[in-house]
C-alpha cells in the first residue's frame, strides 16, 4: 500500500510539470540588417523593407496560439534600441539623442547593427535545466554568452536583468552569468540544446550538439559559433547527470549549408527526435547514446526526403514540437513549409505565418525558450508577464498604436524613431508592470528627483 501510495504521489507530482514558454517580443527596430554572417535568410533580405508592425503582431499571434493549447506564454520585453548604453562605452557622448545622432552620423554600419532586435529570437538568450535534473533540485538558467556575434553579444546583459526579474525565488531557481566570451568560447544558447523523457516531470536526458572547440583550427567559410567547452561548462553549471548528458557534433556540411544552430537541422521534444541524416558527425551512433538513456521514438529525414539545402529555406527543423494534452504531438511550422511533402511526417502539424522573423533566419522555434518548471516555479513568475486573452489583445493595441509599418534602413537615422521607441516601451514597461526598467526611465526619474525641492 506504501509503494502504491508513493507512486501515486511521484505521478501527481509529473503531472504538475509543464512546458513553459518564454517569448520575445519583437522591437520598434525591427529591420533586415544582414549581420548574421552564415545565416542564409539574413543575407538574402539584406536592406530590404521591414515592417515592425507586422514582425511583432506575427509573434504576438504565435504565442496566442501555444496559449490556447494550454503552453503558457512568458513575455520578454523587448531590449532599448539603439543601444544608447553600448553606444556610451564606445566613446559618444551627449545626451541620448545626441549620442544618437552622432553615432549615425560618424559610423552608421555600427549605428545600424546596434539597432538591431535580434533579442527577439530568444532560443539564443540561454540554456535551462529543470529541478529534476539537477543536483541542488533547483531549475538553472545560464544565459548565453553570444561572442560570436557583436550585435547579439550585447543583448546579454539585459538578458540577465529580465530573468533576474522573473527567477526572484533564489530557493527555485539558480541563475547564472554568461561563460567568458574570450577566444571561440562561444555558447548560442538552448538554440543547440534538447531535453529528452517520456514525461516532463522525470528526469530527462541532455543532448547539446557544438560545431567547434574553443582549442581547435577552425576550417569552412561560415562561422562555428557553438564550443563544445561551453556546453560542458553550462553541463557542469546546472550540475546534470553525466550519465544522461551527451555532446555531439554538428555535421561540418550542415554548417556549410546555413545550419548556423542545430535547431535548424533538428528538433526534439520528450521522447520524439525528428534530424536530419546529416545533423550531426556519426548521427547513428549519436541515437544510439541517447537510447541508452532514453527510448526514443525517432524520424530520420534523408537527403532524399528533404535535401539539407531545403531544409534550411523552410526551417521544417526550427519548428515548434510540442506535447498536447491528449499526449499527441504537434509541430508548429512556418508557412513556407506549406510547400513541402510532409507525408513522412506522422502527427499534427500547424502552420503559421512568421515572415518577418523568417527574412531574419528565425523561425517559431527561434522565438521561444522552453523551460519546463513545475506548479511552484510557475507560481513564482510575476503574473503580469503571462500572456492572457486581455493581455494579448492589449499587447496588439500597443503595437497598432507604437509601431512602424514599414522600415528602411536609412529610417533608423530618424531621431523621431528613438522618441518612438521610448515612448512604446515606456508604456509597455506599465503594462507588464515592470516599473523604471529601462535605462531611460531610470535617467528619467534620477533627472526629476534631483531637480525636486528639498
Amino acid at each position: 500500500m506504501q509503494k502504491i501510495l508513493g507512486k501515486h504521489r511521484e505521478f501527481r507530482k509529473m503531472s504538475h510539470v509543464k512546458e513553459v514558454n518564454f517569448d520575445g517580443l519583437v522591437g520598434p527596430t525591427h529591420h533586415f540588417g544582414g549581420y548574421a554572417f552564415g545565416n542564409l535568410a539574413s543575407t538574402l533580405h539584406k536592406h530590404q523593407k521591414s515592417s515592425p508592425k507586422k514582425a511583432a503582431i506575427e509573434g504576438l499571434n504565435k504565442m496566442k496560439l501555444l496559449a490556447d493549447l494550454g503552453i503558457p506564454q512568458v513575455l520578454i520585453p523587448p531590449q532599448m534600441r539603439p543601444s544608447i548604453e553600448t553606444l556610451r562605452t564606445l566613446g559618444f557622448k551627449g545626451s541620448d539623442r545626441q549620442v544618437f545622432e552622432k553615432a549615425a552620423k560618424e559610423s552608421p554600419m555600427l549605428f545600424y547593427a546596434l539597432c538591431s532586435s535580434s533579442f527577439m529570437w530568444t532560443a539564443n538568450s540561454a540554456t535551462f535545466s529543470p529541478s529534476t535534473d539537477t543536483q541542488d533540485g533547483k531549475a538553472h538558467l545560464t544565459i548565453a554568452n553570444l561572442g560570436s556575434q557583436f550585435h547579439r553579444s550585447i543583448e546579454t546583459a539585459d538578458t540577465h536583468k529580465f530573468f533576474k526579474h522573473v527567477f526572484q525565488e533564489t530557493s527555485l531557481f539558480k541563475l547564472h552569468v554568461p561563460l567568458p566570451k574570450g577566444g571561440s568560447f562561444g555558447d548560442e544558447g538552448a538554440a543547440n540544446h534538447t531535453r529528452f523523457c517520456t514525461q516532463y516531470g522525470e528526469k530527462g536526458t541532455h543532448l547539446f550538439v557544438y560545431s567547434t572547440s574553443a582549442f581547435t583550427r577552425k576550417k569552412g567559410i561560415f562561422p562555428q559559433r557553438q564550443a563544445k567547452e561551453a556546453s560542458e561548462a553550462v553541463a557542469r553549471q546546472h550540475g546534470l547527470d553525466p550519465e544522461k548528458t551527451f555532446f555531439v557534433q554538428q555535421h561540418p556540411e550542415a554548417i556549410e549549408a546555413g545550419v548556423f544552430h542545430n535547431d535548424v537541422i533538428s528538433v526534439g521534444n520528450q521522447d520524439l527526435f525528428l534530424y536530419h541524416e546529416k545533423a550531426f558527425i556519426d548521427t547513428e551512433q549519436v541515437i544510439k547514446k541517447i537510447r541508452t538513456q532514453c527510448p526514443l521514438k525517432t524520424v530520420c529525414v534523408t537527403e532524399e526526403m528533404l535535401p539539407i539545402k531545403k531544409a534550411v529555406q523552410t526551417y521544417l527543423f526550427n519548428g515548434q514540437l510540442i506535447s498536447l494534452a491528449d499526449g499527441s504531438s504537434m509541430l508548429i511550422l512556418p508557412q513556407e513549409c506549406t510547400s513541402l511533402a510532409l507525408d513522412w511526417l506522422p502527427i499534427k502539424k500547424q502552420f503559421v505565418d512568421l515572415t518577418e522573423s523568417m527574412h531574419n533566419g528565425g523561425g517559431p522555434a527561434c522565438l521561444r525558450l522552453r523551460c519546463v518548471l513545475n506548479e511552484k516555479e510557475l507560481e513564482s513568475i510575476p503574473p503580469s508577464l503571462l500572456l492572457t486573452h486581455t493581455l494579448y489583445h492589449t499587447l496588439i493595441q500597443w503595437v497598432e498604436k507604437h509601431y512602424r509599418e514599414d522600415l528602411y534602413i536609412a529610417d533608423l537615422t530618424d531621431p523621431t524613431l528613438l522618441q518612438e521607441s521610448q515612448a512604446a516601451l515606456d508604456e509597455l514597461s506599465q503594462i507588464l508592470q515592470l516599473g523604471a526598467y529601462y535605462a531611460f526611465q531610470q535617467e528619467a526619474s534620477n533627472f526629476i528627483q534631483k531637480a525636486s525641492p528639498g
